[in-house]
């Protein structure tokens, strides 16, 4: 799901292009594909510490293991590896280290399983003799902000000066944080604001499903999804639940108007970042930023620049699902399941939006704020947010039996929900769930988690 290499020179001229831009990820129901990323810790199996770039176990020679063995394309920037290209998917770093494949746009939530088995299977057999494992949680359970590394890219470091300026918990959200994420396609305007309507206002209720971020330094944080917190600190201009979309009028002109207010992190040029940041992307397409005296935007950097607002849906040439933390495998295949069932097929979208197009702005903001500490036991109109998470998975299982995508055993998507049906019935969060060991069998530790929920 890149930008064509023709289009990244196109100088920008106008709004118009930026809107087009938006509008050119629409593509018939056919050819809709389903996008999953995911983000998982490292670390050194005697220490537990996450392993730095360099060094016999470090994170470089984690990749170059992994490309000479497995025939994937080493990218570079400058001389140091940061990313793994093979046919559509990429295996890119994270600022401290975080390894996130993000797969190859696929036809079935079956054919995503296969992919995220696969490359855990492949990294985990350069990892293993390198006394490397990896863990899938939000939130980095034990080591400090401090006790991070990072890994050198660009980018990274004009975000590394930039976060404390604009918020406390922008470097947490850098370092100490992974997640699952699907991408979806859309066929219209009109299906792309159905679409970014509802998933966002079930956002919450993904979260609450995925919470698993209970620790901080070592010890419960009194949150459930403690990742989920640290977006409400992180930065104001680029977050949050972006109440504009639910207002009559929203389309790809509205979100462009968006995207151009957020302030500028950078620009790639000629192979190195340029420090752009908190700058006006306006001012950019005219030429006028004294920090890139005479260049004026490209197609490119308005791709680039849309990576960087990060509210808990995002518009791209497609829509992503931001709201879930990371966990297990079985988990990393649930997640684009329940979207996908939501998503994909009409009656699904349309029982899915019924169920929270009477949400007020103040209510969305109070499920927003509400899940990370509270997850399925928020209170919500008459029930609970575990009932709206009964009812959502509902929806999602019956818009993916009529999908009817079976596997080679006969079975259709639904079989992915499962572990999302167990949370649900069990009324237990998996940091719920973790926090009963910490304070029972793992005694007051939590160092077992490396261990009892690695991949």
């Amino acid at each position: 799901m890149s930008i064509p290499s023709a289009v990244k020179s196109t100088p920008i001229e106008g709004r118009q292009q930026l809107i087009d831009y938006l509008a050119a990820g629409e593509k018939p129901r056919e050819a809709w594909r389903i996008g999953t990323e995911h983000e998982k810790f490292g670390f050194r199996t005697d220490d537990l510490r996450p392993p730095t770039y360099e060094g016999e176990r470090g994170i470089r020679a984690l990749l170059e293991g992994i490309a000479a063995r497995y025939g994937w394309e080493i990218a570079r920037e400058g001389e140091f590896p940061v990313a793994l290209v093979r046919d559509k998917a990429n295996i890119t770093l994270e600022p401290a280290g975080q390894l996130e494949l993000s797969g190859a746009p696929l036809e079935t939530i079956h054919q995503t399983c296969c992919e995220v088995n696969k490359h855990l299977d492949e990294v985990r057999s350069i990892a293993d003799p390198m006394g490397v494992g990896f863990l899938g949680m939000g939130f980095q359970p034990k080591w400090r902000r401090d006790e991070m590394p990072w890994m050198p890219k660009g980018r990274y470091k004009i975000m590394r000066e930039y976060m404390p300026k604009v918020g406390n918990l922008g470097l947490d959200m850098m370092t100490r944080t992974c997640t699952v994420q699907v991408n979806l396609d859309f066929s219209s305007e009109a299906d792309m604001v159905k679409k970014f309507r509802t998933s966002l206002a079930l956002q919450p209720i993904a979260t609450a499903l995925f919470a698993d971020s209970p620790f901080t330094d070592g010890r419960p944080n009194g949150y459930q999804s403690y990742r989920s917190h640290v977006w409400e600190d992180t930065d104001p201009d680029r977050t949050g639940m972006l109440d504009f979309v639910f207002e009559d009028g929203f389309g790809y002109e509205r979100y462009v108007d968006y995207a151009l207010g957020v302030p500028m992190y950078f620009s790639y040029q000629d192979g190195r970042y340029i420090d752009l940041a908190g700058q006006d992307f306006k001012r950019f397409m005219a030429g006028e930023l004294a920090a890139a005296p005479g260049v004026k935007a490209t197609m490119k950097d308005w791709a680039d620049h849309l990576t960087t607002a990060f509210p808990e849906v995002r518009l791209k040439q497609y829509l992503e699902m931001r709201g879930a933390d990371g966990g297990p495998w079985n988990r990393l295949c649930a997640l684009p399941a329940l979207w996908v069932g939501l998503l994909y097929d009409d009656e699904a979208l349309d029982a899915a939006w019924d169920l929270v197009k009477d949400f007020s702005m103040a209510e969305r903001r109070a499920l927003r704020n509400g899940v990370p500490k509270k997850a399925l036991k928020l209170p919500f109109r008459h029930g609970t947010v575990r009932d709206l998470a009964r009812e959502t998975l509902k929806i999602a299982a019956h818009g993916l039996q009529r999908r009817a995508q079976l596997n080679r055993n006969g079975a259709d998507e639904r079989i992915y929900l499962e572990p999302l049906l167990e949370i649900v019935e069990a009324g237990q969060t998996p940091a719920e769930r973790k926090l009963e060991l910490f304070h029972g069998a793992w005694g007051g530790s939590v160092d077992p988690v490396f261990k009892e929920f690695a991949y």
